[in-house]
């Protein structure tokens, strides 16, 4: 039976609190509403079904103050084996409930502060969820976009479907990608996470699964059955924690149908190129990507390669020139956090940006005026953005945020169950530096066998040496620019 937080004083209802950035997690207050998020529980399986259809799942306090106790008793309950999260209606979670949060930054510093525990609250629960203790199960099928993100991307099982969604539109607003993407977005193929992140571009259904967004793909129809399916799991008292994560893959493999003909598999080769040369290879500052996006321009490739071209110079653009350069700055400083730093960072670059104008200007335009045109940003263009004002986000803070799982071997500096996905780009570039791939079909063979035949792996493979690589006349593979 769903399991609801019951309301105790109804003269509570319309207060709004948060933890403070230094203490405890907050359970349900009085005045959360009551159903909010459902729980659930059969066998095996603890459900969390975020339930605000009408708001898209944007997510706020009142949830994620229900989610976090339960996740913790659940943690260490030997009756609970798998946790589900999932949305209701046609998104999975939508980002976070950011008009109340501009609102309150709009009263003044106590505002301010309200916003700022918000998010010291929303990156407990995520940074809990990235270290959580048991498998976690995402269902991402629908819209899923920021605060969205940060609930399903740190889990091991994330399940797209042809209705899956994903954004991080955060530079559209004012603000920055956050909710751990510091940690996820370096550590995507080429330069395709600081792209998302500059651009706020969208990926759909098996995008998201070819991106690493993903683990897997399966139809949005089976996700019922599936979820039945893990509540009968078994698993013995003296097996390994890997052992159990390698039986739900493969229960989540035995639901996968074959992909989907009618939308693509991932983004064009041609563009993935141009990302990787301008994002990556020339992304000092802003305004040098700008360069290198014009300088596609000039040159001899396909119009619709320089209509995608002149349409990101124009997204850039548009977007907050602060949020732009601070999210870069992100991006390349994040690379080298741990799990644990990249909350503790972005909670101090989320409280600069509460007391920056742009968030609520970006937010008041965007979403609750729905103005046309570009925000009135401050600084108005990129080149008005100095070095100074970008290292201002990242200098110290005197709150520091305290999370939930301290522990030491918890905070590591790359996801552990990255295998349970499509191979890597630099895992494949990898292998044929080591000779263990030599020839496109050597490599195919190698990489199916190292992903038990996972559905994706051959496309995904071929996208990387398509993109990547070169074959000389004895038929052998070369990496391009190595």
């Amino acid at each position: 039976m769903p399991l609801r937080a019951k309301i105790t004083n109804p003269e509570m209802r319309n207060q709004r609190s948060y933890a403070s950035s230094s203490g405890p997690a907050i359970d349900s207050l009085p005045g959360d509403p009551e159903n909010d998020v459902v729980f659930g529980s059969k066998y095996g399986v603890r459900t969390i079904q975020l339930n605000r259809p009408d708001k898209l799942n944007s997510l706020n306090g009142s949830m994620a103050r229900k989610i976090i106790p339960r996740l913790q008793e659940w943690s260490k309950s030997g009756l609970a084996n798998v946790v589900v999260i999932k949305g209701a209606g046609r998104a999975f979670c939508a980002g976070g409930d950011v008009a109340v949060l501009a609102q309150d930054c709009a009263k003044g510093v106590e505002g301010q502060q309200q916003s700022k525990d918000y998010f010291a609250l929303e990156y407990k629960l995520d940074h809990l969820i990235a270290t959580y203790n048991k498998p976690y199960v995402a269902f991402i099928d629908g819209i899923t976009m920021g605060g969205g993100v940060g609930l399903s991307v740190h889990a091991p099982f994330r399940i797209a479907t042809e209705r899956t969604v994903f954004a991080m539109p955060e530079t559209t607003i004012g603000f920055f990608p956050d909710v751990g993407a510091s940690f996820f977005l370096p550590r995507m193929d080429g330069a395709l996470g600081l792209y998302l992140a500059l651009t706020s571009e969208r990926l759909k259904g098996p995008e998201v699964f070819f991106s690493g967004i993903a683990t897997h793909y399966i139809h949005s129809s089976s996700l019922p059955d599936l979820e039945a399916r893990l509540a009968e799991l078994r698993f013995k008292d003296y097996s390994e924690p890997g052992d159990n994560y390698e039986i739900i893959n493969n229960t989540i493999e035995e639901f996968t149908t074959g992909l989907p003909h009618d939308q693509p598999l991932q983004m064009d080769k041609n563009i993935r190129k141009i990302i990787d040369y301008a994002f990556q290879h020339a992304h000092d500052t802003p305004t040098k990507i700008l360069s290198a996006l014009e300088q596609t321009l000039q040159q001899n490739v396909d119009d619709y390669v320089k209509e995608w071209a002149k349409k990101t110079i124009s997204t850039i653009r548009e977007r907050s020139p602060i949020s732009v350069a601070v999210s870069l700055q992100q991006y390349r400083k994040g690379a080298e956090w741990d799990i644990a730093q990249t909350f503790q960072q972005e909670y101090q670059i989320a409280s600069k940006f509460m007391e920056h104008p742009d968030f609520v200007t970006g937010v008041t335009a965007r979403l609750i005026s729905k103005q046309k045109g570009r925000p009135d940003w401050k600084p108005n263009q990129l080149e008005d953005v100095t070095k100074e004002e970008v290292q201002e986000f990242f200098s110290g803070n005197d709150s520091e945020l305290k999370l939930l799982n301290t522990e030491e071997g918890e905070q590591y500096m790359d996801y552990p169950h990255a295998w349970l996905g499509l191979p890597r780009e630099q895992s494949v570039l990898e292998s044929i530096r080591n000779n263990d791939a030599t020839t496109r079909d050597n490599a195919v063979a190698f990489w199916l066998e190292q992903t038990q035949h996972k559905m994706g792996t051959k496309e995904k493979v071929l996208d990387i040496l398509d993109r990547k690589t070169r074959t000389d006349e004895d038929g052998n593979l070369e990496l391009i620019g190595a």
